[in-house]
């Protein structure tokens, strides 16, 4: 019996898989999802039956920390990767796909692999899904971007009390330490622009 190409195996296995039902809920934001546990509970059957199986390879990978609302520290982390479909026959398609995970512990990269394999069976086989909103259940919220504490100690060795005074109510904070990198690029600026028009009336006097 010939062996199926690529192509054809995986129309086959399209034939095959079921719907994948948004049976998961995120209880942060509210929604319902397909886990990658569904999705590969549907698709291992017919991937099985007709000799298809998957190699991944990470061409890329971002981390980052950041702060939770709560203070706690954040591990964000975000994976390309490239993943194999294999046929029988040894021909092969590629998929290449973007997964992002946030995490308090060590599994970011997890989530992150099992969010790009998940979109990647989604669209290589085009198992059908309402929207393209997703994660893991577990997704605590990063807040805002803010400046550093040797950033804002700077600020206020440079800046009055009144000045520093009029920038919060300003930007309607309430210390120099949760500026966002614009607003304190913006002070800074200000700043500058203030000592040239001193350092210029200056040399006027002179």
């Amino acid at each position: 019996m010939e062996k199926k190409n690529i192509f054809e195996t995986i129309n086959a296995v399209m034939r095959d898989v079921g719907v994948v039902g948004k049976d998961s809920v995120n209880p942060q934001q509210n929604y319902k999802y397909r886990g990658i546990d569904a999705v590969m509970n549907a698709l291992h059957p017919a991937m099985e039956k007709h000799g298809l199986f998957v190699l991944p390879d990470v061409i890329e990978q971002t981390r980052e920390e950041r702060q939770t609302s709560r203070g706690g520290v954040l591990i964000y982390s975000i994976v390309k990767v490239n993943y194999k479909f294999y046929a029988p026959d040894g021909s092969f398609a590629e998929a290449t796909v973007i997964g992002e995970g946030m995490d308090s512990g060590d599994k970011a990269t997890n989530k992150a692999m099992s969010a790009a394999f998940k979109y990647a069976l989604f669209q290589v086989f085009c198992i059908p899904t309402e929207e393209m909103k997703d994660s893991e259940i577990d997704s605590p919220q990063p807040a805002p971007k803010t400046i550093t504490k040797k950033q804002a100690a700077v600020l206020e060795s440079v800046l009055t009390e009144k000045e520093a005074t009029a920038w919060l109510e300003h930007y309607k904070k309430d210390s120099l330490e949760k500026l966002s990198p614009e607003e304190h690029a913006n002070i800074n600026e200000w700043k500058r622009q203030v000592e040239e028009r001193k350092n210029g009336n200056k040399g006027e006097t002179k």
